[in-house]
């Protein structure tokens, strides 16, 4: 038997394109990746073969790797991919894996805005009283559900793409654009609102608004209102953010730590005065429950969106060494000190000042002021502008690497997709991002357009409640590699994605065992049941102009469906993680599909009870991208001529692929 060694080449080229060359006698066999793309994520992250795991250390001068226990006979060729988070050495700095620090400030600081600070009398005021409180722990918990689903899907898929690359994944290409398209409106208008807020709270630390220097002041061009100081902001936090991860989240934890000082503050301070006066809040004579149990909820459905944020650190995986361990960690730490901190504040504003009595624009200053602590307004202040400050950062920081991530599968073009080799981000992605929002905030008021914001972000915490339930029961069979014209085939011998020769490898039989395609059609048509009875459900509660009984008759039907359903799927044997194309290891999410299911169910519920007129902007907005789409992102789409190939796992517990 005749063992062949293999030349290894590593090349980068202006495109962010992964070249390994293997060589073996005279024969040659050449494997593209898109580095980050959602194909490599797929691909290198998990796909890696026994034989040649660990060459994402080779050098750029050819290097000789003996086969080992990878012999091969006649003219044969095997080659290894190495694991996704590896840096080849002699690659420029930050063009295949990432080296920064777990992104942990980020998900906190952009998870801790300035909600908190005015929400607390808005919902206090109008749906719940003093059970504020109980209102933030609910929202938490829905929350949290949507934080389970991301904190596993982070750590089986780590890519750029956030919940546009799980969709990307687990569902297809069209429905991947439509959420990647309204995650960017999400975080365009988001950054936006944001930056135009930070005026009106500067004024309070200057004494009002005509106080405020005129480069900060809002001025009146032609009778449009601008905004010269959002403008600044954002273009300071674009900057900020082009110089690295490690820096950025340097400055965001400075931020976090103001914001959370202020709020400690809140909590201790209100928490004397409290046990100095008797909490005369909670002393009210409509009792705790002032609105009762249909105010309590709707309250949590407003202070859900406090809690938006944590997401954010789900786009940040390339750029943590560990996702496995990092990710999870990130966002679990994240979302317990918001809540924390949320359900404090609220205790002790709705304990200090009757809820009827609150200011609903700047309820917790004022509550301080009515006890003749008028000085401890500045602190708020300060507070509120840093929170401001990081929910702008959290806004800007995912855009372009979604963008990225969209580019690199040929969606958008590849301007977005480039990667500096000096600070490891998408620059050219983060400064059009910064100038877009930079422009709508100076010229625009976007307060009527911040209802879309919300679309985006239920959406997208839909689709990754579904990607759970579809890599846990229903994996897909095939994923999409190279395009033909990259494909070798070398003396009549077909070589699979690895490089690897079909002879030396057993195929995967082209009939799936009979109980494995039971098992999959049975949970396939559970999964679609489960997902149109929760549309019946949500339907039927929300739709207030059908008579109640037929309300109650349609949310019986659709109540029935999804807990039959749901039965049935949870009888189902779930799929090997080794059976996908994901990352083995890492955190698991509990309570499948139980945890999902609730948690598609809250974020419909929410989605179907947004006003009319927002769906209508949301939905041209929508239509705008299904043209891009079909007019560009399919025409330069990587899957285009792409052959799609079963996946199998090899004995070592890795996943492999092969091409018939």
């Amino acid at each position: 038997m005749e063992v062949h060694e293999i030349k290894l080449l590593y090349i980068y080229n202006e495109n962010d394109l992964v070249f390994y060359k293997a060589a073996a006698g005279s024969l040659s066999a050449a494997v593209f990746l898109a580095s980050r793309s959602a194909r490599a994520a797929l691909l290198a992250s998990a796909c890696g073969l026994a034989l040649a795991r660990d060459i994402g250390g080779a050098t750029e001068a050819p290097a000789r790797l003996s086969l080992g226990a990878a012999k091969t006979t006649g003219p044969s060729v095997a080659l290894g991919i190495g694991r996704f988070a590896r840096t080849p050495r002699g690659a420029p700095k930050g063009s295949w894996g990432m080296a920064g620090k777990p992104p942990m400030t980020h998900c906190v600081g952009a998870t801790i805005g300035a909600g908190v600070y005015i929400l607390v009398g808005t919902v206090a005021r109008e749906h719940t009283g003093p059970s504020l409180t109980i209102s933030f722990f609910i929202g938490g918990i829905a929350a949290a559900l949507s934080a389970f689903c991301y904190a596993e899907l982070a750590c089986r898929c780590p890519s750029a793409g956030s919940a546009y690359h799980y969709s990307y994944v687990c569902i297809g290409e069209g429905v991947a654009w439509l959420i990647g398209w309204a995650l960017i409106l999400e975080y365009t208008l988001g950054g936006a609102a944001v930056a135009r807020g930070i005026a009106p709270n500067l004024a309070s630390l200057f004494g009002g608004m005509d106080k405020l220097p005129s480069i900060l002041a809002r001025q009146t061009i032609f009778g449009i209102v601008v905004d010269p100081g959002a403008a600044i902001l954002v273009f300071i936090i674009t900057a900020l953010l082009c110089t690295g991860i490690k820096e950025s989240s340097l400055a965001q934890a400075i931020i976090t730590t103001i914001n959370i000082s202020a709020l400690v503050f809140i909590v201790l301070a209100g928490a004397y005065l409290g046990c100095k006066t008797g909490w005369p809040g909670y002393e009210v004579s409509s009792g705790y429950f002032a609105f009762g149990a249909n105010g309590l909820l709707a309250g949590s459905a407003t202070v859900f969106f406090s809690y938006i944020g944590f997401d954010i650190v789900a786009s940040t995986a390339e750029e943590v060494k560990n996702p496995q361990h990092d990710m999870p960690l990130g966002i679990g730490i994240a979302l317990s000190i918001c809540g924390i901190l949320y359900m404090l504040v609220s205790a002790v504003i709705v304990g200090l000042v009757p809820y009827y009595a609150l200011d609903p624009d700047t309820p917790i200053s004022s509550a301080f002021a009515g006890y003749g602590m008028e000085w401890a307004v500045y602190i708020i202040t300060i507070g509120t502008v840093n929170a401001l400050c990081a929910s702008l950062i959290g806004s800007i920081i995912p855009q372009p690497r979604i963008l990225m991530a969209m580019a690199r599968d040929g969606l958008l073009p590849s301007f977005f997709s480039d990667i500096s080799k000096h600070t490891q981000v998408p620059v050219k992605g983060t400064i059009a991002t910064g100038i877009f929002i930079a422009i709508l905030a100076f010229f625009m008021d976007v307060s009527q357009l911040a209802g879309m914001v919300s679309v985006g972000t239920l959406l997208s915490f839909t689709i990754v409640a579904l990607s759970i339930l579809i890599l846990r029961y229903v994996p897909p069979d095939e994923l999409p590699f190279l395009p033909s014209d990259q494909q070798s085939n070398v003396n009549g011998q077909h070589l699979d994605a690895h490089g690897a020769d079909l002879v030396e490898r057993p195929l995967l039989e082209q009939n799936i065992a009979q109980d494995k395609l039971r098992r999959r059609k049975i949970a396939a048509w559970s999964i679609t049941m489960v997902c149109f009875g929760i549309l019946v459900v949500v339907a039927a509660v929300s739709t207030k102009s059908l008579s109640s009984i037929l309300r109650l008759i349609l949310s019986g039907v659709g109540g029935m469906l999804v807990i039959y359903f749901l039965a049935v799927l949870s009888s189902v044997d779930q799929a090997d993680t080794n059976e996908g194309f994901t990352k083995s290891g890492g955190f698991i999410c509990p309570f499948v599909p139980f945890l999902p299911v609730a948690s598609a169910l809250i974020n419909t519920y929410l989605l179907v009870n947004i006003g009319a007129e927002t769906w209508v902007r949301v939905l041209i907005w929508l239509a705008v991208g299904v043209i891009i789409y079909i007019f560009y992102g399919r025409t330069h789409s990587l899957l285009l001529d792409d052959a799609r190939r079963p996946i199998k796992c090899t004995d070592d517990g890795h996943p492999g692929s092969t091409l018939s």
